[in-house]
């Protein structure tokens, strides 16, 4: 992995009226690297990745892309950076097949005049999806078929390669695996290797330690709005991660936090 961080987001706070969302946020993710944010409900995780995709405004703190300052104002710009996030409820429209889906928004239109008439270039989009799902080895017997008619996992896979075609740089994903079952969580976490082994950079929300210490390569804990520790997989443990998320953490943070 490269030391030169691809994002640096440093003091980061937000209040909602008199209410500390974040206090005090810090992440430092590398280009090839599954980073994972942990912390119990309340911690401030949501509040923070939405800072980091533009769907929020930070109150204070500093976010720097490639050692740059920048303000991500809303999506689009978050987007136009680099960045992808996939949410939870996954933004698919059910009743449009894999391509539409990875095409939303950035339709691909034929050449004029058909193109000024509104005609989408099907072919090109479906060979642009297909190229996309077998780079990172998804496997759907068609990218034709409607998103709701695939599993769980299979529709999670749609929304994450949509994020990898667009986001060349950082995919952040909130709880990836939340509502899936064992099987297809795991193809879902073997897509996260996927797209750590081409070179991106991956933010992890979850609340599965078991498939955290699966696929992150470092990790950091939050609580109260405030990251309490950040540590390499191989200086922690389970054990270590709940007692800081539960607030005793004393004994760890001298050996292992930066």
């Amino acid at each position: 992995m490269s030391e030169s961080p691809l994002l640096r987001a440093t003091g980061i706070q937000k209040h909602f009226g008199s209410v500390v969302a974040l206090r005090d946020a810090n992440l430092e993710l590398v280009a090839g690297e599954v980073h994972a944010l942990v912390g119990d409900n309340g911690a401030g995780k949501s509040t923070f990745i939405k800072i980091l995709s533009g769907v929020l405004q930070p109150d204070g703190g500093e976010v720097l892309i490639d050692g740059r300052a920048v303000t991500i104002h809303n999506p689009q710009a978050a987007r136009e950076l680099g960045i992808e996030t996939v949410y939870q409820d996954l933004a698919l429209a059910g009743h449009l097949d894999a391509a539409s889906n990875l095409f939303l928004g950035r339709e691909r239109m034929l050449p004029p005049p058909l193109g000024w008439m509104g005609f989408l270039d099907k072919r090109a989009m479906r060979r642009r999806t297909e190229e996309e799902m077998r780079h990172l080895k998804i496997g759907i017997k068609s990218v034709e078929q409607p998103v709701l008619s695939l599993s769980g996992g299979q529709r999670q896979a749609v929304a994450v390669a949509r994020a990898v075609a667009w986001g060349k740089r950082i995919v952040i994903m909130d709880e990836p695996t939340a509502a899936l079952g064992v099987r297809e969580s795991l193809m879902v976490l073997q897509l996260i290797r996927e797209i750590r082994s081409s070179g991106i950079g991956v933010i992890m929300i979850s609340h599965n330690l078991p498939e955290i210490f699966e696929v992150a390569d470092r990790i950091s804990v939050m609580r109260l709005g405030q990251t309490v520790a950040n540590f390499t997989k191989a200086e922690t443990s389970m054990e270590a991660i709940v007692t800081m998320m539960t607030g005793a953490e004393s004994q760890y943070l001298s050996t292992g936090s930066s």
